[in-house]
């Protein structure tokens, strides 16, 4: 309990300061001219036992102090004003934060480390397939556009334009159906350009009933 100590005669008065080297903090009191040490205290976790508040006050505290030769004894420290104490507190719990924010990055490091790593290369002699969609359609529509084979008239036809409209939007004229020549037979309908009028099938046959037997 602050109230116990002799609050009206501090044995020393002075200058906090807080640094830290690792993983630890370090309370130092110096002196507030000249900047000489008076003493410090290494805190290595906190809260802890390093650093306790007391019971009746939120702006004195129990700290305990090393020479660096083994020796340690606690004192009682205290802020005039409340804010300092407030910062005291909050400077110790930065540092702490970071210190565990650190390990947790150093665990997951180590443990990405001897976790198994995935092999994602190729084996010997293994292959991949790829199944291209667009491909097998592309290469019908470009069999589609093949002219057929020539007929036995030594003529080369070609299908209907597709849709029976062009791209611009005017209807193509309908060919005149030509008319069969004998011992040529026309397997399409239309042609893909105009053929040349055939003789009248009369005048055909007139030359064979003018030839005897």
């Amino acid at each position: 309990r602050a109230a116990e100590w002799q609050l009206d005669q501090p044995a020393w008065s002075g200058r906090l300061r807080i640094t830290a080297k690792g993983s630890t903090a370090f309370i130092k009191l110096e002196d507030k001219t000249s900047g000489e040490l008076f003493a410090q205290a290494p805190v290595e976790q906190f809260p802890g036992i390093a650093v306790e508040s007391v019971t009746d006050s939120s702006r004195y505290f129990v700290i305990r102090i090393e020479d660096g030769n083994g020796r340690r004894a606690f004192i009682g420290v205290g802020f005039v004003d409340r804010g300092d104490a407030f910062d005291f507190n909050v400077a110790l719990q930065d540092h702490f934060k970071w210190v565990r924010q650190q390990s947790e990055l150093a665990r997951q490091a180590q443990d990405l480390e001897q976790g198994p790593k995935l092999d994602l290369g190729f084996k010997e002699g293994q292959t991949i397939k790829l199944n291209i969609a667009n491909m097998k359609k592309k290469e019908g529509a470009t069999g589609n556009t093949r002219p057929r084979p020539a007929g036995p008239g030594g003529l080369s036809l070609l299908p209907p334009p597709p849709g029976g409209k062009s791209g611009s939007g005017e209807r193509p004229a309908s060919l005149p159906t030509p008319a069969q020549l004998p011992g040529t037979p026309i397997t399409d309908s239309l042609l893909s350009w105009p053929q040349p009028t055939a003789a009248p099938a009369a005048d055909v046959w007139g030359d064979f009933a003018k030839a005897s037997g």
